[in-house]
């Protein structure tokens, strides 16, 4: 059955690589079954959201039997692109960027970060976690045409105007990890993750909300 990606529901579409990293560390282990509540203890997502978000691509699994570890990872890693590699470009090679570089994710899944862009001249030419940095003003110049998504850890002050020259590079997609909220055309898609209001929404839970 051909499944039509724009009908899923973005929340669901968010969980999707929670599921299969688990997935992936279940056929690792040898284990060929899983039910939906051993899902939900792993991943900490209610059973029935993972019926209901399974169901959106059809018959994955049989009632008193639960699912095929490996059937579901051969399905999700076609749903999710994995064996498709996604060229990333980061902006900012401050701690966080530096941290990104080190860890770089071709290690763990399909997108690998394969160059960087700063302002300071002492940073310009190294390379980090085998990554070489180039100037911000190069940006256009230089970019891979291939390299679709950037992720942006720069000052707050400097993001629009980045994200600007971004998107004139030809970026589709950016991952913002600072606090400004970009206007960019309805053709680019931002994922904004402010850690500041992450770490304030968990101490608010933890206060109002104890487990």
């Amino acid at each position: 059955m051909k499944i039509d990606q724009t009908k899923i529901p973005q929340a669901t579409a968010k969980r999707l690589p929670l599921y299969y990293r688990f997935l992936e560390n279940l056929s690792a282990s040898g284990k060929q079954r899983v039910s939906s509540t051993e899902l939900s203890e792993a991943v900490k997502v209610d059973s029935a959201t993972i019926r209901r978000d399974f169901s959106y691509f059809g018959a994955l699994g049989k009632k008193g039997y639960g699912y095929n570890v490996n059937y579901l990872l051969s399905f999700f890693r076609k749903t999710l692109d994995q064996d498709e590699q996604t060229k990333v470009v980061l902006v900012g090679v401050g701690n966080l960027g530096t941290a990104f570089l080190h860890y770089n994710f071709s290690k763990n899944n399909n997108t690998r970060i394969v160059m960087a862009f700063d302002v300071d001249d002492h940073k310009i030419g190294e390379e980090v976690g085998g990554v070489t940095v180039h100037h911000l003003g190069d940006l256009e110049k230089v970019i891979d045409p291939e390299v679709t998504v950037a992720i942006l850890t720069v000052p707050q002050v400097a993001a629009q105007k980045i994200a600007d020259q971004l998107v004139a590079a030809g970026i589709q997609g950016i991952l913002n990890f600072t606090p400004a909220r970009l206007d960019v055309p309805e053709t680019v898609r931002v994922h904004h993750i402010d850690l500041s209001v992450e770490l304030q929404a968990l101490v608010y839970f933890l206060k109002h909300y104890p487990v």
